[in-house]
Order: structure tokens, then sequence, then C-alpha cells
């Protein structure tokens, strides 16, 4: 087991791994830019290094500077937790080098289905039903029209390197396609140093399933059930849960299986998360997400597996902890991001928070690293807490998810809370009826 884990990151995830850590006994480094120097997970950890400036890139971005922290601190294992370097396999390739162990998947994983067009191809060849598109990048707008008359129109171009939205364009016709190739190009270039976009048909009402997959060392890949992620604005999510009120227990098994064989054929360890798009009942795979998910909370509610723990575990040598046959979900669970940020026009609100007070009760959860006067930086995603609630049934957990979104009271910032209110109202919602286009005919 390793004496002392770094976490190359900050905010709620930081906090999070070093909860695990405490609880496995492991001893914790926090690293942490200037802005971050009065968060909670600098002063929870055992050690912590300042790293560098505010902006990410000098900071959190900066594998040199983390590498040295780890380095001086003792640390003899990194956890990425999400953003920032936990997809990047140069960095996990860094920390191999230094004889260091990242608990994450290895470089060669990270390298294969991180490039959204090369996982695309892997997944056809394992046999997982994919969306029809391109093979590959397209280099020219004249290989992109030629795609899409093939499958028709709409189309949807996306960046080959990452994600978040980032170098995504819908585009209904030939004229839209024509608008979108250079700037699609262009953002894939500024977010993520790639040009390479490739190109998809365009689902138009789909939902966004995903499911949590965990590999250890010893070639066992275990299914942990589905999240349902469709509620999002501009392909970043507001709202998941577990299990999805679309998928029954038959889909929930050939999606599983499904992905645990991509996995199987890139010899995948540690967590990670296949994403489908559902429609009709037929699921495409979209792409894979090769770390701890924002989200992972709602699987931990629902089987009982404390996956971060499992992380840390598994990158030790140690097998899965999770019993041998198929795995029944238990209740139901939502995640509610808590963003600061404007309800309405969705503007980062940074600032100080002059008054925190997170719910409680049954089935209430808060992931947070906020408190009453911390202020939030300007320099960084705006997400201050994650909101899990849990119940019986679905409609129990939204009785839950309403009661702790009244009772939850941050002053100084706006934040998404009132809009969470009005989303688990809306008719259509408590029906179940979702869609990843939910929120272009939401009315408050």
């Amino acid at each position: 087991m390793f004496n002392k884990v770094l976490i190359a990151n900050r905010g709620e995830i930081a906090l999070r791994v070093i909860v695990a850590c405490k609880e496995l006994g492991i001893k914790t480094v926090a690293v942490h830019s200037e802005a971050d120097r009065d968060s909670l997970h600098v002063r929870y950890a055992d050690d912590d290094v300042c790293i560098g400036p505010a902006l990410s890139r000098q900071s959190y971005l900066n594998i040199s500077s983390i590498i040295a922290a780890a380095e001086i601190s003792g640390a003899d294992a990194i956890h990425p937790g999400y953003g920032f370097l936990s997809e990047n396999a140069h960095f996990a390739e860094i920390v191999g080098e230094c004889r260091l162990t990242f608990i994450g998947p290895s470089p060669q994983a990270i390298r294969l289905m991180g490039d959204k067009a090369v996982a695309r191809d892997t997944a056809k060849k394992a046999g997982v039903p994919i969306i029809p598109g391109s093979d590959g990048p397209v280099r020219t707008l004249d290989d992109a029209g030629g795609v899409a008359r093939d499958i028709g129109y709409p189309v949807i171009l996306k960046a080959s390197a990452g994600g978040g939205g980032r170098g995504m364009r819908i585009c209904w016709d030939e004229e839209d396609l024509g608008k979108a190739f250079e700037t699609a190009r262009s953002e894939a270039e500024r977010a993520f140093g790639v040009a390479d976009v490739y190109l998809e048909k365009y689902l138009e009402r789909p939902r966004h399933i995903e499911i949590q997959v965990f590999g250890d060392s010893r070639g066992r890949v275990v299914s942990l059930g589905e999240r349902e992620c469709s509620i999002q604005r501009r392909h970043q999510k507001l709202i998941e849960e577990s299990p999805s009120p679309a998928i029954d227990e038959a889909m929930r098994k050939k999606m599983g299986e499904a992905a645990v064989r991509l996995c199987q054929s890139v010899n995948y360890v540690n967590a990670g998360t296949i994403e489908f798009l559902y429609q009709d009942g037929e699921f495409y795979f979209m792409e894979m997400n090769t770390r701890i998910q924002v989200e992972h909370p709602v699987t931990e509610e629902v089987t009982g597996i404390d996956l971060v723990k499992e992380q840390i575990l598994v990158a030790a040598g140690d097998p899965l902890s999770v019993p041998p046959g198929d795995l029944r979900l238990r209740g139901h669970a939502m995640e509610f991001r808590i963003n600061a940020e404007d309800p309405v026009t969705f503007a980062p609100n940074p600032g100080k928070i002059r008054e925190f007070h997170p719910p409680g009760g049954p089935g209430v959860r808060v992931d947070s690293h906020v408190y009453r006067d911390y202020v939030v930086p300007p320099h960084y995603d705006s997400l201050i807490a994650k909101l899990i609630v849990t119940g019986k049934t679905r409609p129990d957990t939204i009785a839950r998810g309403k009661r702790a979104l009244e009772q939850f009271v941050i002053e100084g910032v706006k934040t998404s809370i009132p809009l969470h209110r009005a989303i688990i109202e809306d008719p259509r919602f408590l029906k179940g009826d979702l869609s990843t286009r939910f929120m272009e005919t939401f009315e408050r």
C-alpha cells in the first residue's frame, strides 16, 4: 500500500481523495496555486506544496512543478482527480518514469481512448455499436461533405482530442457544414492543441447514458451500472441520476457487457466511464473518459462501493473488491451540480461566500470544498458543491432533492440552486421524459 498520495487537483475532488486516503490510513499531499492557499483540501491534507500562480497552466497543468512537489514531499503515488491532467497520457508516463504510481489507467489506454476518433474505431473493432460517421478525422471540408452526404444530415463535428463541447458543431445542412468546419478545427486546436475533428450522424433526441466501469491488474473488468446524464447545457452536465428511468435490467446488462468488452480490448485498469447515446431502444458508443467522473457519487450511493478507495487499492495492485455475479442497484440516487454562476445567464459569479449552510438529514450528501467566508476564485471551473440525494424510488429521491435544495443556503455568490429547483418541478423531468435537448425547451 502507498505511504503518501499527492493529489494533483483542487476543490471538492481533491478533498474527496483526501477523505478516501484518510480512511485507508494513507498520508496525503495537497498541491495548490496561490489562489487556492485557503482551500479546504490544503487544510485537511497532511502536507501541502504551492506549485505556482493562479493560472492553471502555471500551476495545476504544470507537470514539472507537480512532480517536484511529489519528490520533495516524499509521495509515492499521484491521484489526478478529474479535469486538468487526469487524461494526459504524457503526464501519466512521466509519473511512471519518476518511479511514482499513477492512480489511473496506463498511458497507453489513456492515449488510445483519449483520442475520440481512435476510440470510436476501437469500439467498432470490439463489436460495440457506434454512430454512423467518418473513419477517423476529416482533414478537409470536401472530405467532411462527402461523409455527410453518405450518412445524411444532420451531422455533428467533434474534436478528436477532447470533449466538454469544445470543437463541437451541429450542422443541419451543407451550408452549416461549410460555416462550421474551420471554426470547429480552430476551437479544437485552441482547446486541445490538435485541430483534428471527426464527423458523426447527429441524433436529434437522444439520452446520454454512461456506464461506470472498473478494471484491475488481474484482467478483471466489471460494469457498475449506468448513470443518466441527459440534463445538460452546451454539453455540460447539470443533473445526473442512477439508475436511468429509461433502462431496464435487460438493457443494463447489454450495455454493461458492451462496455466491459471495450475495456477488455484495451487491457483497461482502474476507473473509467463509457458514454453512450441512447435513442429508440438502441445505444451507440460516444466516447470514454479515462478517469473518475464528477458524478461518481450517484454510482457509489446505489452500489455501496467507494470508487475512490477502489481506485487507490487497484493502483496498489489489489484485486477488485466487487463480488462476482450481476450487480443489483439499490434504490435511486441523483446529483445536482451547484455552480457559482447566474442561474439565468449562466455567467460565472466568483466572489466571497457570506453564508454557507448545506442541507442534511437522511439520504442527503454534500461534497464541497467551500465554507463561510471562502472566496470563489475566478480562475477555475465554477463548481462549488455537489448535492447527492438518495431514496428507495425515483419519486422518493426527487422529493428529497426538492427538500434539500430548499434548505441549501449559499449567500454572497449567485448559484445554480434556483435552476435545479425549477428543473425538478418540470412535468417532463418528473415523468423521466429526458433527452440531451431538454434544456433547449425548458421554461422556468
